[in-house]
């Protein structure tokens, strides 16, 4: 295994069968990169780390999603209808 960053590890797949054990102890430290014939192919990270990436990624979603409300809201030349009637036209009511 090799440290590319303080960060970041690379191990090749092959590799990886043989020291699933070290790798597993190593991604506590650093994002462990996967690669197959010296191209990344995947990444291996902490399951704590992997969580608070999601959660960053809902929040940006909320935000970009607000954002693109409140530019529709203020359009003065878009005529806009109610969820309600949105759902009939389309026969969910």
């Amino acid at each position: 295994m090799l440290t590319v960053k303080e960060e970041s590890a690379i191990i090749g797949v092959a590799e990886l069968r043989t020291k699933a054990a070290e790798v597993l102890k190593e991604i506590k430290k650093h994002n462990v990169i996967l690669t197959r014939r010296s191209r990344p192919v995947g990444v291996i990270i902490d399951y704590d780390e992997y969580e608070k990436m999601q959660q960053m990624l809902d929040e940006i979603e909320d935000v970009v999603l607000g954002n693109i409300a409140k530019e529709r809201l203020a359009r003065k030349d878009k005529k806009m209808i109610t969820l309600e009637e949105a759902e009939k036209r389309i026969g969910l009511r």
